[in-house]
Order: structure tokens, then sequence, then C-alpha cells
């Protein structure tokens, strides 16, 4: 299979409050093969001072553009579902590849995210090799097999 993608290391934006969570996702997409910056807030407010480079993330350094998002559901001060409705308001960040990763089956959140823009719903398994194995999924998918819109910086 021909690579398009560049050598540059893909920056990941995991939105996620959960403190346990956030140390799974962040090692499981660490231990895998392909280069990565993996950037961590802990909630919507967060992501968008972030994405909008406010505040203590002004710097272009310390907050790169994202390759990927992925947003927990529920989260305190401003939700995932606020959050993606936000990314998708604005012309430049509705670009990014947005994964929901979250503890919700819920059908309604499901057609909810779809119908607002998520590019995928995953549920959070509860077993930490099944978690493990997600992220996986997920890093070959979005870092392997998918192509990237172009940075805008």
């Amino acid at each position: 299979m021909a690579h398009l993608r560049s050598q540059s290391p893909a920056v990941l934006l995991v939105v996620e409050d959960d403190p346990g969570d956030q140390i799974l996702i962040q090692e499981s997409f660490a231990a895998g093969p392909h280069p990565k910056l993996i950037r961590l807030v802990r909630d919507g407010e967060e992501a968008l001072e972030y994405l909008q480079r406010t505040n203590r993330y002004a710097s272009p350094a310390e907050a790169p553009r994202p390759d990927l998002i992925t947003l927990d559901l529920n989260m305190p001060r401003l939700g995932g579902k606020e959050l993606l409705a936000r990314l998708q308001a604005d012309p430049v960040l509705r670009s990014i590849p947005t994964v929901a990763l979250t503890t919700s089956c819920l059908e309604e959140d499901v057609a909810l995210c779809y119908a607002m823009g998520v590019n995928s719903f995953v549920q959070k398994p509860t077993d930490f090799n099944d978690f493990q194995e997600v992220i996986q999924h997920l890093e070959h998918y979005w870092l392997q097999v998918s192509l990237f819109p172009p940075r805008r910086e």
C-alpha cells in the first residue's frame, strides 16, 4: 500500500475528563507503532482554548493543529456534544477528523453525534485489554489507512 502521509508525527488531541481514561488513552496511543504527538485536555472549554490558541495555548508550539480529535461526551463545563457543535460551526476546525470515544452506547447519542458531524463513534470498553485493542484499531485506521485533510495553521 502506498503511503501518502507526511513523515511528521500525527498530532492527536484527546479531550477526556476522567484521569484513569486519560492515562489509558495516552499509554495505549503511545505504545502504538506510528509517530504521534499526544495532547491532552480535560474538557470542551480547554479544547476550545487549545484549538483557538487562547490563554495558556496561545503559542502555536504549545498547540499544534491536531490531525485527529478524540472526545468524551460527558464532561464538566463544556461536554463533548457541545464541543462538537462548536467545531462544526467553525469553518477551519470542522475539517479536523473527530472520534467520539465515550462510555455511551445510547442510540440517541450515536445518532446525534453523526448528525452533528462526528467521523466515528466508539464505545469505550471497560476491560483493559479490550480498551487497548480499540485504541490500536483507531490508531491503525486513522494513522495508517485514512488520509488527513491538509493542515491549516
